[in-house]
């Protein structure tokens, strides 16, 4: 890593309404990192289903760079601003962002999902996921890991067919079924909320 990278840090860039992909193109034809994850979503038409490509953060474009020279990317067109506190802008936690990025690697159907605080952190262990940390829900099955991006107040969701799953804490302690059952009945019951 140089020193120019280590100065680089990924950001949550607002965008102007429907213009996630027009403001990602911008930025990766000025030479910048950039990372817009999408999902396909099925759209019913009067006469036809059909497959579309969707944003898994509306309204949201992820980009490294030097936050000391933001300039050039506030002036893209369609950027509304940087992710922030105020006007000062907060970079995206590493490990959320390493993890966005493997889900959309791994090629599992991923959607959007609601910010979740509550529930039990778990590590994969196994398979295409191997090393992704999130919140493990069983919605009927399949299960789901939930991935977060603490800055947005916003969530991913995938699939999880049968991958096992560690406890993120320090015990190494796998989640067995009964145990995923036990914390869905839990999340689910009155009063959980």
């Amino acid at each position: 890593m140089s020193l120019a990278d280590s100065v680089c840090q990924w950001f949550a860039l607002s965008t102007r309404s429907q213009r996630e992909k027009m403001v990602a193109s911008l930025l990766h034809s000025k030479g910048y990192e950039e990372f817009l994850p999408l999902y396909r979503s099925r759209r019913r038409w009067s006469d036809r289903m059909k497959a579309i490509e969707k944003p898994l953060f509306p309204g949201y474009v992820f980009c490294r760079f030097d936050v000391q020279k933001r300039l050039p990317i506030l002036m893209t067109p369609g950027v509304r601003l940087i992710a922030g506190i105020g006007k000062t802008p907060l970079p995206v936690n590493d490990s959320e962002m390493a993890a966005l990025q493997l889900i959309v690697q791994s090629g599992l159907q991923a959607e959007p999902w609601p910010f979740l605080q509550v529930g039990q952190r778990v590590r994969i262990e196994r398979g295409s996921l191997q090393g992704v940390e999130g919140i493990l829900m069983a919605i009927k099955k399949p299960y789901r890991l939930v991935v977060s991006v603490t800055l947005l107040q916003r969530s991913v969701a995938v699939e999880l067919d049968g991958e096992l799953a560690v406890a993120a804490s320090s015990s190494p302690l796998l989640v067995s079924s009964r145990q995923l059952l036990q914390f869905d009945s839990a999340l689910n019951s009155p009063g959980s909320q």
